[in-house]
């Protein structure tokens, strides 16, 4: 078989599986395995119908790992062209890891590995949800964010709870006796829980601790807390473009839209767009007739 056939035939299987599994079809069918699975997973914890229907479940168990064995297959042929695209895909990648570490001893063996593995699959779920998808994808990207404001609240916690310590140490030796009950106070107190109380508490002590618990309330379950929401926010919104961006990128799909203002703007680019590439269109065969009449006319001269 020459290299060319070979060729042909990569592209004719990658055609004929992408068409599959861009379907709808295929989408809604690998949707409803998962949900079938997770079905089956919650059935498995009530022992009496383990014990009843073993055989049963388990043909079920092993039809499920079969049908996302061919899915995963089928989507590495989608791939068969350009090989690489497939592991340019996170998703890809996370189904071929939940799906080929079933096939490995040490899962297929170890029945708590293999429940795991099992119950990643239903996670896979948001590969046909959009909006789940980039619920998933803003919450890995805000994981820098977070990192910053646990630092900066772990940072107001010991502060205040070395403050706490020092002045309600000996008054209140159950909430502030020493430096992790302070910051175990304070950190159920920046959810508001207990407030009115610790305040009162803090009341029969001096009336200045009136100014530590507003002053820590305010830092810490305002200030810190929106500055969390913005993190998750600018989150969802780089998320949603990365989204757009990956829908773009496949042949034939048009992006989603939800505000129609977008909506009529991408249509407007894409007008734009095309009535560009009929003027570049238009001005090349202009462009060779003035060459080709320059060069008559200087034949001419000639």
């Amino acid at each position: 078989m020459s290299d060319r056939t070979a060729v042909r035939l990569r592209h004719g299987l990658a055609h004929r599986s992408r068409r599959i599994v861009d379907s709808s079809a295929f989408s809604s069918a690998v949707f409803c395995l998962i949900a079938a699975n997770a079905v089956l997973l919650g059935i498995e914890t009530y022992s009496g119908v383990v014990h009843q229907w073993h055989g049963a479940l388990k043909a079920a168990e092993n039809f499920f790992l079969a049908a996302f064995t061919a899915e995963i297959l089928l989507r590495a042929a989608a791939h068969a062209d350009r090989p690489g695209g497939f592991f340019r895909d996170p998703w890809n990648v996370f189904d071929l890891l939940v799906v080929a570490l079933a096939f490995m001893p040490f899962a297929r063996e170890n029945a708590t590995v293999l429940r795991l593995l099992r119950l990643a699959r239903v996670l896979r779920a948001a590969r046909f949800l959009p909006q789940l998808r980039i619920v998933i994808v803003a919450v890995g990207k805000s994981l820098p964010g977070t990192l910053s404001f646990a630092l900066v609240g772990a940072l107001l916690l010991y502060v205040y709870a070395m403050v706490g310590w020092v002045f309600f140490a000996d008054q209140d030796p159950e909430h502030y006796g020493s430096l992790g009950r302070a910051a175990l106070t304070l950190f159920l107190l920046m959810t508001l829980d207990g407030l009115g109380d610790a305040v009162r508490g803090g009341l029969e002590i001096s009336r200045w601790t009136v100014f530590y618990f507003g002053s820590f309330v305010l830092l810490g379950s305002f200030v810190l807390v929106n500055l969390l929401i913005g993190v998750v926010i600018n989150s969802l919104e780089e998320a949603r473009e990365l989204e757009m961006e990956r829908e773009r990128s496949v042949p034939g799909r048009q992006p989603r839209v939800d505000n129609p203002v977008e909506a009529l703007r991408a249509q407007l680019a894409a007008a734009r767009q095309a009535l560009d590439d009929v003027e570049s269109g238009l001005a090349a065969p202009s462009g060779s007739c003035e060459c080709q009449g320059a060069g008559q006319a200087a034949r001419a001269g000639v």
